[in-house]
């Protein structure tokens, strides 16, 4: 056995055993002064690896803390004290941390997140030219069903038909019998993503959607058939329902920034009336 499967030996039998003479604090590796324990190996080791992927992912992490801290000694030998004086960047850091979970927790605690239907209505209406469609979209009906089983008119008239009686009839149809089935929650759809599932060649897709309400083939086994409820095309543009929950975020992205900007106004009007502030007359 080489050195290194001989070592990865070992490894899965620290990571994996539960032996009361296993010292977690015993070290694993040492750079100068700075020690690796097994107990702290054991702590970023993954919990779903099996015992030679756990050796592998330790032998991994063990090669790399020893090069962060070889390039970390090198770094404390030859830089001068000021490049190594972070004591700024770390305060700036944390105070950056700080007001940034204190904004997120004013957010979460007091601000509205209500966004009005009018309100997406008005944003869509004005700003129509930013929602063009860059891909084909459409509102069907997918059915893969047997060819055994396949009655092609009477699915045809069933997906054609605004009759609750007959769109029930169809869903039982379907439940029963189809392979597949999909109303895609009634909400447009890519229409790669449908046609994709069909044998048919599809290299003029707008014509093919222009041309055909059913869209139909069949293979040796199934027979496919998509019904086009409604459709829109690339470069048109887009139904508010397909974009709705991107403008509802744009708009709450908007509200949120308002809501900061009036907390901190308000938090400096708060610290001017309190006395927090003092300002100094300068002589220039």
């Amino acid at each position: 056995m080489n050195k290194t499967a001989f070592y990865i030996v070992i490894l899965a039998l620290i990571l994996t055993s539960c032996s009361v003479f296993v010292d977690n604090g015993e070290p694993v590796a040492k750079v100068g002064v700075h020690v690796l324990t097994l107990e702290e190996l054991q702590k970023n080791v993954p919990d779903y690896l099996d015992e030679t992927d756990s050796a592998l992912w330790a032998d991994d992490y063990i090669k790399k803390w020893i090069q962060r801290e070889l390039l970390l000694m090198k770094a404390e030998e030859n830089l001068g004290p000021g490049m190594k004086d972070v004591s700024q960047e770390l305060e700036e850091y944390r105070n950056s941390l700080i007001v940034y979970r204190y904004k997120n927790e004013l957010m979460k605690q007091k601000m509205d997140t209500t966004v009005k239907e009018t309100d997406v209505q008005d944003y869509f209406s004005k700003n129509k030219e930013s929602f063009i469609l860059n891909q084909n979209i459409v509102k069907a009906i997918y059915i893969k069903i047997p060819l055994a089983v396949s009655s092609p008119e009477n699915i045809k008239e069933l997906c054609a038909s605004n009759d609750p009686e007959k769109q029930a009839r169809l869903n039982e149809y379907c439940m029963t019998y189809a392979k597949a089935y999909d109303r895609f929650n009634d909400q447009w759809i890519a229409a790669d993503m449908v046609l994709a599932n069909t044998p048919v060649e599809t290299t003029n897709q707008q014509s093919i959607l222009k041309k055909n309400r059913f869209i139909e083939s069949s293979d040796t086994d199934y027979y496919y058939i998509v019904f086009i409820r409604d459709y829109r095309l690339t470069g048109q543009v887009s139904p508010v329902e397909y974009v709705y929950n991107d403008i509802r975020n744009l708009i709450l992205s908007k509200q949120k920034i308002q809501f900061l900007k009036q907390i901190e106004k308000d938090i400096y009007k708060e610290g001017l009336d309190s006395k927090k502030v003092k300002l100094f007359k300068t002589k220039k």
